[in-house]
């Protein structure tokens, strides 16, 4: 399967994400995915038709949208002029402006009331709204999904042809509904241009993350005489290997390691974190981030899409195309509303002139109110926009979610697990003492025994012992293996087998247990070591901010119960778990979210399976890989700073979509029978159906600023 990722523009809502969706389905493509509020379509194509992808994109050009970086863009690239719903707006008010003049007191221009002159007035804004909304309107038709161009067209239809029948027929002044065409298409397109700014606003955090992409370099080249020469290239023409030169105030242009030189660094378009990092050689640099000073030379370690700031777009991206429960309810809705407001529209006009006593014009005013002033696109908007405006606060502070869902189930969380080592505490360990048991073993032996085995794992622990004891003496292994929650086997090739585990490897063999790494050979406890390991700085202030939301804390470790007790103390955890395996953690877990829905932070390759099991699991920016993978939220600033900050988003998050959702049904609910009783005529219900997708943004970009811990 290929995955093809699209930029689409010229969809304004959820029915226009739906009609893609659908047509992507319908030929036959993969995992289809369509945001709306970003334009991007993703979808897999199977290998064998791989020549259909012209095809697609010329039949998604037919519905009217615009596929960007597609192989026909440079064919099909939208109209100069027209190519904004503000261009479109003021093109039509030039000619509804005289139209609307007789609305101003004082002012009557007889000359403006004469129907060929109202008729020539309004040809020009009629083609131009048809030529967008009916052409849009017949497209969603054809492939079964309506939108609601489809209720701007019908009604402009309708008003326009009523008012052409009168003026053929002589009798123009009892017909006249030219000035209601107008001013129903040229305010439409006002809406819709305030609609989309509105929106864009919404990802206003995210074209920020993005603009950092594209940076001038300094590379770094030499001649046949070792001389260093240094020109400047973009950013977007590096390859992995090349080395640049990085000086104070200059962007680093890639993910690249350090070299050569020291340089303090801001870091604070990826975690969020506006104090400088120190950065020495072998540090690595985060594409975006700013060297505020020092010189540093580097190697590029990943250009595109491997880099740390692509992998941060393309996470909240996808999760900005995960449909969370609660949007699934609008979607339904949207999918049935128009054909429901025609009905109701027809059903006006019937009611007003058959059974109220209201003449044919006034009836067929009301049902042209009803159509102009519903707005399907409310519903729609809804969801998305307030997760636009939530993920994008997330990412530019150091907080990924990977999917809509995790943002939506935060608000129930109600108890936090933290595993210890590496979460709690910084995973910087130090060798604090070691021991040795065995006569025959000298402390170089018992050194390289433990370094050669300790090597092959990624724990914090192991990191610390292999970084301090390195040795030149290294044991070949036959075979060697980790065991999550145990520790390392290994047996070297005359067939001894060592094992340098946690207590449970050698609670047999001794009674002190603890101790943090036991050596054992062939069933022999030969040494021990112990590591010391800080506390993070922040990790007292977030515990301190989730009890006093009323959140539990629990702390669930593979560690000793003296040296876990030790940490929930000086953090006042109210619950300690201690000397648990990874199963034993999983199990913990299930019982756990039975109680109540919970959150698990952990960042070990023992805490993966916890991570995966619990109802948000939260992993560290520098956990494991598989951990990263088994955790729905990666917190990027280095530590545990932004876990309130999460939870609080995933809340107010989830409270703006109740209350956008709130307003776009409460709005249609009124509005629709206020239009149907004639109390809004259908200019006025045009530009405030525009205006009710502006309330949804505004309040959705509320959560931009909003205090949300």
């Amino acid at each position: 399967m290929e995955k093809v990722n699209w930029k689409v523009e010229g969809m304004s809502c959820t029915n226009c994400a739906l009609s893609i969706d659908k047509l992507l389905q319908q030929k036959g493509m993969h995992n289809v995915k369509v945001n709306f509020m970003g334009g991007d379509v993703q979808f897999e194509l199977p290998d064998n038709r791989q020549t259909e992808k012209p095809q697609l994109e010329k039949e998604i050009e037919q519905m009217g949208y615009h596929v960007v970086n597609g192989s026909r863009s440079e064919q099909a690239k939208p109209k100069k002029f027209f190519r904004n719903h503000f261009r479109r707006f003021l093109f039509c008010f030039v000619f509804t402006a005289p139209l609307m003049v007789h609305m101003i007191p004082g002012i009557h221009i007889h000359a403006l009331m004469n129907p060929m002159v109202q008729l020539a007035l309004t040809i020009p804004v009629f083609l131009m709204g048809m030529d967008f909304f009916g052409r849009s309107a017949v497209k969603s038709l054809s492939k079964g999904i309506p939108n609601m161009n489809v209720l701007i067209a019908v009604g402009a239809i309708a008003s326009f042809g009523y008012s052409l029948y009168g003026t053929l027929i002589g009798r123009a002044a009892e017909f006249m509904f030219y000035e209601t065409t107008a001013t129903i298409i040229t305010l439409v397109f006002l809406g819709n241009w305030l609609e989309d700014k509105s929106v864009e606003t919404t990802q206003a955090a995210l074209r920020k993350l993005a603009v950092t992409q594209k940076t001038m370099a300094n590379m770094i080249a030499y001649d046949e005489h070792h001389q260093e020469h240094v020109f400047p290239v973009e950013s977007t023409s590096l390859k992995v290997g090349d080395l640049l030169l990085i000086n104070s105030g200059e962007h680093v242009p890639m993910d690249s390691k350090i070299l050569w030189g020291e340089a303090s660094v801001n870091e604070a378009i990826i975690t969020g974190e506006s104090s400088p990092v120190y950065k020495k050689m072998n540090d690595r640099l985060i594409g975006g981030s700013i060297l505020e000073s020092g010189t540093v030379k580097v190697y590029v370690t990943a250009t595109g899409e491997d880099t740390v700031m692509a992998n941060i777009l393309k996470l909240v991206k996808d999760a900005q195309t995960e449909k969370p429960p609660v949007q699934q309810l609008a979607d339904k809705i949207s999918a049935i509303f128009v054909p429901a407001v025609l009905s109701i529209a027809l059903v006006t006009l019937l009611i007003n002139y058959f059974a109220a006593d209201h003449t044919f014009s006034e009836s067929l005013l009301r049902g042209i109110a009803v159509l102009v002033i519903a707005c399907p696109c409310a519903m729609g908007l809804a969801t998305p926009a307030a997760i636009a405006v939530g993920l994008g606060r997330a990412a530019r502070n150091g907080v990924l979610f990977k999917n809509a869902r995790s943002l939506e189930v935060f608000r129930s969380i109600r108890q936090v697990v933290f595993d210890k080592t590496g979460t709690l505490t910084t995973g910087l360990f130090r060798i604090s003492a070691s021991g040795i048991l065995q006569p025959d073993i000298t402390e170089e032996e018992f050194r390289a025994i433990t370094w050669s085995m300790e090597k092959y794992s990624n724990h914090p622990i192991a990191r610390a012992i292999v970084k301090e004891w390195k040795s030149s003496t290294e044991i070949k292994w036959a075979k060697i293996e980790e065991v999550k929650g145990l520790g390392l086997k290994a047996t070297d090739k005359e067939g001894n087998r060592y094992v340098a585990g946690s207590c449970k490897a050698a609670s047999n063999l001794t009674t002190e247990q603890n101790h943090n790494v036991y050596i054992l050979r062939n069933d022999v406890l030969i040494g021990w070591i112990d590591v010391k390991d800080d506390i993070r700085p922040e990790a007292k202030t977030v515990i301190s901010q989730l009890n006093a939301a009323g959140i539990t804390t629990i702390l669930l470790s593979g560690d000793t119960r003296e040296k876990s007790e030790q940490v929930a103390r000086e953090l006042e955890i109210g619950i300690v778990i201690a000397e648990q395996t990874p199963e034993q953690k999983l199990a913990k877990i299930a019982e756990l979210n039975n109680q109540a829905p919970t959150a698990m932070v952990g960042d070990g390759i023992n805490d993966a399976p916890a991570l995966a099991k619990a109802t948000v699991g939260i992993s560290l920016s520098e956990a494991s890989q598989i951990a990263m993978q088994s955790a729905q939220v990666v917190l990027m600033n280095h530590g545990l700073k932004n876990l309130p900050l999460s939870l609080g988003l995933g809340k107010h998050t989830y409270l703006t979509i109740k209350q956008n959702l709130f307003w776009a049904f409460a709005y249609n609910i009124i509005a629709i029978p206020v239009a149907a009783v004639g109390l809004l005529s259908p200019a006025f219900g045009a530009l405030v159906m525009g205006l009710s997708d502006v309330v949804l943004a505004v309040n959705s970009v509320r959560l931009r600023f909003k205090k949300v811990i």
